[in-house]
């Protein structure tokens, strides 16, 4: 193990580090094996499943917090290398919006599978617009990180820019992340409560039967894994729009704990709660696994949506 290891609060590394620590190498070698298992379990559940956008979301989230906690490695190795340090902060920063977009895909699919009125908005439009979200939110952090990694090492008012602007994207992923969970939480309700926002024509005495019967308890279990894992990217959205407003030298970016606890381990449970209740298995899946099942069998299992 690196002599470089154990982060210390000493006034030497507070100047000289980039972080005010030292990453410790065996948190960033723990995090590199987790977020490597569950990004090679998504590419072959895109890949088995044919469940392409999991590609470009979930696949991709987790590659990027590899390279992030491998950049945080590095740093352990040679804590002055600036490359290490931007590649560590911009990468674990954008790296979770994939996987937002992912979470906005499967909620879309599961409002169209437990039944589109209960909704504020059509499943359709569930994605269209935090998709879009989260593009913007993907572009304006992207933006921050390469105007930040493209300053010298002594050029603080450019990184300070840079920071400033993967700032705004995450205030606006976090803004409209809020609001999705709002609509979501009202949709749950008025689902099991059975009060539909709109009349449909889906919206007669037999349509709901057949409907609600399919909320099976793979179904309930998967939808208690999407809305953990959404919080836990929430609760991490907070922490670092905190992190990043009190600046670089700021007592939460210069405390490891935090980011080890309130990054790394909230994205770690978002991955691994979708991970282990996999949409392969417990939202498209065709093959029943029990009585409460049954009504899968006459499902569209297709990832399409309604309109």
């Amino acid at each position: 193990m690196s002599s470089n290891t154990t982060a210390t609060g000493s006034d030497d590394i507070w100047d000289s580090s980039p972080y005010h620590y030292v990453p410790t190498e065996y948190v960033a070698i723990i995090f590199i094996v987790l977020f490597g298992i569950t990004t090679a379990s998504w590419f072959v559940t895109a890949l088995w499943y044919r469940l392409w956008f999991l590609l470009p979301t979930a696949f991709l989230a987790g590659a990027g917090e590899v390279l992030g906690w491998a950049g945080r490695l590095w740093s352990n190795r040679n804590i002055n290398n600036q490359n290490a340090f931007m590649t560590q902060i911009t990468c674990t920063i954008i790296a979770p919006t994939p996987f937002l977009a992912a979470i906005f895909i499967l909620f879309a699919a599961l409002s169209t599978r437990l039944g589109p009125s209960y909704g504020r908005l059509t499943p359709v439009w569930y994605s269209r617009i935090f998709l879009t979200c989260d593009i913007i939110a993907l572009a304006i952090q992207g933006t921050g990180g390469g105007i930040a990694s493209s300053a010298a090492d002594d050029d603080s008012k450019t990184q300070n820019l840079g920071s400033h602007v993967m700032l705004a994207g995450i205030i606006f992923q976090l803004i409209a992340l809020g609001i999705f969970m709002l609509l979501a939480a009202e949709y749950f309700w008025r689902f099991l409560k059975d009060r539909p926002y709109r009349s449909t024509p889906n919206n007669n005495s037999v349509a709901t039967l057949y409907l609600r019967r399919h909320w099976t308890m793979r179904l309930k279990l998967f939808s208690a894994a999407t809305a953990f894992s959404t919080l836990t990217l929430f609760i991490r959205a907070i922490y670092r729009v905190i992190e990043l407003a009190g600046g670089w030298n700021g007592r939460i970016i210069g405390t490891q704990v935090y980011f080890n606890v309130l990054d790394g381990a909230m994205v770690v449970l978002a991955m691994y709660s979708l991970t282990f209740f996999n949409p392969a298995w417990f939202l498209y899946s065709q093959r029943p696994v029990g009585e409460d099942d049954e009504a899968d069998k006459e499902a569209d299992m297709s990832p399409n949506l309604t309109r």
